[in-house]
């Protein structure tokens, strides 16, 4: 049961949650054989490398009802489709400027029953709409990433953190928070997961 590790470490998972993160493996195994959107070697990884990285967000911030969120670079559907499924409550839009990839998300979402996203075949800039939070997977430096859509955040603040971005990375980062000179917060993933993926992992929040 692949699906056990997500209940380790989310033991409040509802049964049909623990179904909808159960399915994922065989799903992206059916879709990455008619479009590549994780790696051949690392489909057996999904659960780790994709599902749980996804998850690291849930850990730094819970998403309360009614939240809106974007996820710009999605690919595949990371991180926004396992977080969609932790928050029910919550709407995540996905966007993607590989429309193939929008197409995968979809059959995905459509499979799993997840009625809170939308995904979209545009660029971040095109979105017309305001959203709490903005998240990513690594998508490019955090800097030009800041201005492509630091006007798309809601100054409706409703959440513990200030609304703003949250990104998922990994590496050295010490140069690009010097360029992005504006107030920030990393956080570790080593220090809430034990698997030796996270050890280098971290997530980026920029309060807006």
């Amino acid at each position: 049961m692949k699906a056990g590790l997500i209940k380790q470490y989310f033991p409040e998972i509802t049964e049909k949650q623990l179904e909808q993160f159960e399915l994922l493996f065989p799903l992206y195994q059916e879709w990455n054989e008619k479009i590549n959107v994780v790696s051949r070697k690392d489909i057996e990884n999904l659960m780790i490398h994709h599902v749980l990285h996804s998850l690291a967000i849930a850990k730094i911030i819970p998403f309360r009802p009614g939240t809106e969120i974007l996820d710009v670079g999605t690919g595949g559907g990371f991180p926004g489709i396992p977080l969609a499924i932790l928050f029910p409550e919550a709407q995540f839009t996905l966007v993607d400027s590989i429309g193939k990839k929008i197409k995968v998300v979809q059959g995905v979402s459509e499979s799993l029953g997840l009625t809170n996203v939308t995904a979209l075949n545009v660029r971040a800039e095109d979105v017309d709409q305001d959203f709490e939070f903005i998240i990513s997977r690594a998508v490019t430096r955090i800097t030009p990433f800041y201005y492509w859509v630091k006007n798309k955040v809601s100054p409706n603040h409703f959440h513990t953190l200030r609304n703003g971005l949250i990104c998922l990375k990994g590496g050295d980062l010490t140069e690009e928070l010097v360029e992005l000179g504006k107030k920030h917060k990393v956080f570790e993933l080593s220090s809430l997961f034990k698997e030796e993926f996270f050890e280098s992992k971290k997530v980026v929040y920029v309060p807006m």
